[in-house]
Order: C-alpha cells, then sequence, then structure tokens
C-alpha cells in the first residue's frame, strides 16, 4: 500500500523570514493514487497582523482566527498525520519553508519527507511555463466553481485531482472510510462497494487476435481463463 499526502497551507503574507505564520493546514491522503475521505483541516490564531493582499486571496482575517488555537497546539497531530510518507506540493518551496519555521520555532527538526513539487512536475509533463493551480485545473476540467477563495484544504483537494491527472488518469475513488481504530490503514471492511469498473467487451475478431497474441507466452496468465 502506498501513502501520500497532498499538502498545502494559507499564511499572513509571502515571507516567513520576515515573521509570517502560518494560519491554516490543509492535508488530503491519497492510498495507491486514490483520495480517501482521511484528510486533516485546521486553523491557527496568530499575533502577525494578516497582510490585506493575504485577506483578498484567502477571506482569513486576525478576528476569524482568534477563536482558534495556535499552531503548536496542532503540531502533534499534524506530524503524526503526515508520518514520513511523501507530500505533494504546489510551489512546495513556500508551503515548506513556513511548516519548517513554524517547527522551527517550537524547537523541532525540519520535515525529511519526500517532496513532489506538482508546479515543477507539471510543466515538465505537460511541457508548460503556466502551471498555476487554476491553470492546470482548466486544462483538466476540474470544478473551480468553490474556489471563490483560496483555503488550504480545498486546493489540498483540487491538487489532489491535478495531481492524479498529471499521474495518468483519474482513479477509482474507493470512498475509504477510515477511522482511528485502524490507525489509518484501509481494510476490506471499510471500502464501500458502490463503486462502477469499466467492463470491455470483446468480439470473436479481438478474441482471436487475443488468442494469437498470448499463444507463444509461456504460462500466460490468460491461459487460464475460458474466452
Amino acid at each position: 500500500m502506498m501513502r501520500e499526502i497532498v499538502l498545502d497551507t494559507e499564511t499572513t503574507g509571502l515571507n516567513y523570514k520576515a515573521g509570517d505564520r502560518i494560519i491554516e493546514v490543509g492535508c488530503v491522503e491519497l492510498i495507491n493514487h486514490v483520495s480517501t475521505t482521511n484528510n486533516l483541516q485546521f486553523y491557527c490564531s496568530t499575533n502577525k497582523i494578516i497582510d490585506e493582499s493575504a485577506i483578498k486571496i484567502h477571506g482569513l482575517t486576525n478576528a476569524f482566527l482568534n477563536e482558534y488555537p495556535p499552531f503548536k497546539e496542532y503540531v502533534k497531530k499534524f506530524l503524526a498525520f503526515i508520518g514520513n510518507d511523501p507530500l505533494i506540493i504546489h510551489n512546495a518551496e513556500f508551503d515548506l519553508g513556513f511548516i519548517n519555521n513554524e517547527l522551527m520555532l517550537l524547537g523541532i527538526e525540519p520535515l525529511k519527507n519526500k517532496i513532489i513539487d506538482t508546479v515543477s512536475f507539471a510543466r515538465k509533463k505537460l511541457n508548460t511555463r503556466i502551471a498555476n493551480l487554476d491553470y492546470l485545473c482548466r486544462r483538466f476540467q476540474i470544478d473551480l466553481s468553490e474556489r471563490d477563495l483560496h483555503g488550504a484544504l480545498l486546493d489540498s483537494q483540487l491538487l489532489a485531482e491535478v495531481y492524479l491527472e498529471l499521474m495518468g488518469g483519474k482513479q477509482i475513488s474507493l470512498n475509504l472510510n477510515i477511522t482511528k481504530e485502524n490507525k489509518n490503514l484501509p481494510s476490506k471492511n471499510n471500502i464501500k462497494k458502490n463503486y462502477l469498473f469499466s467492463r470491455v467487451v470483446l468480439n470473436d475478431k479481438d478474441t482471436l487476435l487475443h488468442k494469437s497474441l498470448v499463444k507463444g507466452i509461456k504460462d500466460s496468465l490468460w491461459k487460464k481463463f475460458d474466452y
């Protein structure tokens, strides 16, 4: 089983070196390149005044965030959720800089997870210079109607769809029903059986061609099937 985490943050501004802080984190779990319902999202209060330009992007204000704990209250839960699994991040340098800064302020070592930056991945895969999230969503016909403002969880969900398209196309969503008791690991019992599989029907000509193709293959699995 391969587990990956799609991650995004919202911040008070663009420069953590100037004191800007994380104010929202959103994470989406992928199992074998399939999105599950096991997500993590939280808001963080901060003493740093949010830039007006940032508010126009994500709509989060200090007055709203004052109702939530600071990042340090979430850090254990956050680190437990991502574990050592690969992180899929759009423009990874930005988010990692902020996350590692928050960890440094708490005396915690920076993340050592494998990082997949979907900006560079998309540019290479699609041979394009433009690789912002809006553009990629439109290119893959992913619904952007709910993205009036940026949000860490929403953007992670959109990025998960983009990433799966970049990996070769949408996979069948198993809608895994994850609980704390099973420690984030899916089992046969918690997979909903309401998903659909496409079925290919071979005509007589296709069947003959396929039999001819596999005839010379030693111990072919196909020889066990009755056409």
